[in-house]
């Protein structure tokens, strides 16, 4: 695994972490809109989890408001 990789996989268990304590009534919340389109915990949950694109997209944003 190079650095980069493991960046990101860092980042994906951060996000993993932080989304366990977010109480289940809150994961419908918006978390962040990618291209003008909502995404909340539970969908960026998904979407990381499987390590799609959007999904490194949301964790790249993530970061950048300085929530991961």
């Amino acid at each position: 695994m190079n650095k980069k990789e493991k960046t990101k996989e860092d980042k994906r268990a951060k996000f993993i972490k932080i989304f366990s304590n977010v109480p289940e009534n809150l994961r419908g919340d918006i978390i962040v809109v990618i291209d003008k389109k909502p995404y909340t915990w539970n969908t960026a949950f998904l979407e990381i989890e499987d390590n799609t694109e959007l999904g490194n997209k949301i964790l790249k944003n993530l970061e950048e408001v300085g929530i991961i």
